[in-house]
């Protein structure tokens, strides 16, 4: 059972976003801006149905040379971005964190607020 949560927000710009979160709180993907709340919703529902295959990742590296990730949807649109990592088996285990974190069904809805 994943235990990692969606946080939903609203920026100063008006413009939504999300992000997971692993079950200790750390941010381990991050979405694209969206012009509405509906069409996030459609973006965290793209993570869970895309994210438990390693298929749907794209390893790549920074042009400081960093590695991380980008999750793909069945389109090949970017559904979600990584941090930039340390070593490329901490972007790895980055990926798995996703694949394991991704089904969750909790979103936090900050935008409300």
């Amino acid at each position: 059972m994943a235990n990692g949560y969606y946080e939903l927000k609203k920026g100063a710009s008006g413009k939504f976003s999300f992000v997971l979160k692993a079950g200790n709180h750390e941010v381990i993907l991050t979405s694209q801006s969206y012009d509405s709340k509906a069409s996030t919703e459609g973006g965290i529902d793209s993570v869970r149905r895309h994210g438990p295959e390693a298929k749907n990742f794209e390893k790549k590296s920074s042009s400081a040379s960093q590695p991380y990730f980008v999750l793909k949807s069945s389109n090949g649109q970017i559904v979600g971005t990584s941090e930039m990592y340390s070593s490329e088996s901490a972007r790895d285990n980055g990926i798995a964190s996703v694949q394991t974190n991704s089904p969750s069904t909790t979103i936090k809805d900050s935008t409300a607020a």
